[in-house]
C-alpha cells in the first residue's frame, strides 16, 4: 500500500491546473443558525474540551476600525476552530478565504469565499475583496497567511504577501486596521480525548500605509511565531492557569470510575 502524501508546497488550485470561478460569501441569518450549531457539535464530538486565552486582545481593541485574525494551518479542524472562534467568542460573522471552496460550496452560508491561486491576477480578486468585506464591521476577517497546510510547529513561520497587502490597503480605505496572531493546538491533557487550546497574541494596530510589504509580512511572521512559541512552552510545563474555557465535557462513566477509585483510601495491610 502506498503512503499517503501528506502535504505539498503546491496549492491544490495550482495542482489541479484550471480556471475556477470566484465565489463570495453568501450569508444570511437561517444559515449562520445552522452552521454555528453545527460547527459546535462537530467540536463537542470530537474533543474534551475547548480553552483559549488573551481574549482581551480582540475585545480592547479600537471597534471603528476592522479586525483582522491570522493563524497557522495544519490540519483540517483549523477552519472550523476559527469559525467557533468568531461566532461563540467574538460574537462576530467570520470572513475566510477557503481555496477549496468549489468542492465544498455550502461553506459559503457560512461566511467562506473562495480563492485560486494559479496565477497571481486570478488571486487579487481573493485579495481585492478581502479588503472591501473590511468595511463591515460586524465581520472579522480570518486568515491562513501561510498560504498552504503546513505540519503541526513547522518551522520557519513563512508568510506569503497578502496578508501584508490587504492589511495595507485597509489602512488606505479605513484609516487603521486591528491585527491579531492565534495560536491553535490540539492536545491530550489528562483525558482519553484531545483538547483546542487558543491563544490570542498581542493585537497589532496597523496605521501607515507606507509599509514596505515584504518587511512587514516578516514582521507578522515573527509576532505568530512569538505567540505559538509561547503557548507551546506554557502547555509543556501543564501551565493552563490563564485559560477561559468554552465547553467542557462531562467525564465518561469509566473516567468516573477512576476517578473515584482514586479517591478511596486503601487500608495498610503491610503489618508493619
Amino acid at each position: 500500500m502506498k503512503e499517503e502524501h501528506l502535504y505539498c508546497d503546491i496549492p491544490p488550485t495550482k495542482l489541479r491546473n484550471k480556471n475556477e470561478k470566484f465565489k463570495t460569501a453568501k450569508t444570511n441569518k437561517f444559515w449562520l443558525t445552522i452552521a454555528s450549531l453545527f460547527f459546535f457539535n462537530m467540536l463537542q464530538n470530537r474533543f474534551y474540551a475547548f480553552r483559549y486565552k488573551n481574549a482581551e486582545s480582540f475585545f480592547e481593541r479600537d471597534e471603528k476600525y476592522p479586525t483582522i485574525v491570522f493563524a497557522p494551518h495544519c490540519n483540517w479542524w483549523d477552519g472550523i476552530v476559527l469559525y467557533n472562534i468568531s461566532h461563540r467568542i467574538f460574537h462576530k460573522e467570520i470572513r475566510l478565504m477557503v481555496e477549496e471552496l468549489n468542492r465544498f460550496p455550502l461553506l459559503r452560508r457560512g461566511g467562506a469565499y473562495s480563492v485560486c491561486k494559479k496565477s497571481p491576477q486570478t488571486a487579487m480578486k481573493a485579495l481585492k475583496y478581502s479588503v472591501d468585506l473590511l468595511k463591515d464591521l460586524r465581520n472579522v476577517l480570518f486568515i491562513f497567511p501561510q498560504g498552504i497546510i503546513r505540519p503541526p510547529h513547522f518551522r520557519p513561520i513563512e508568510f506569503q504577501t497578502g496578508l501584508a497587502y490587504i492589511a495595507q490597503n485597509a489602512v488606505k480605505k479605513y484609516g487603521k486596521v486591528n491585527l491579531i496572531p492565534i495560536s491553535v493546538e490540539y492536545c491530550f491533557l489528562r483525558d482519553n480525548r484531545p483538547e483546542v487550546l487558543v491563544e490570542f497574541g498581542k493585537r497589532i494596530e496597523l496605521d501607515n500605509a507606507n509599509v514596505d510589504r515584504k518587511e512587514y509580512t516578516h514582521f507578522l511572521e515573527k509576532s505568530m511565531l512569538e505567540v505559538c512559541d509561547n503557548q507551546m512552552s506554557e502547555i509543556s510545563k501543564g501551565d493552563l492557569s490563564d485559560y477561559k474555557i468554552l465547553f467542557k465535557q462531562h467525564l465518561k462513566w469509566y473516567r468516573r470510575i477512576e476517578q473515584r477509585l482514586k479517591s478511596i483510601d486503601l487500608p495498610d495491610v503491610s503489618g508493619v
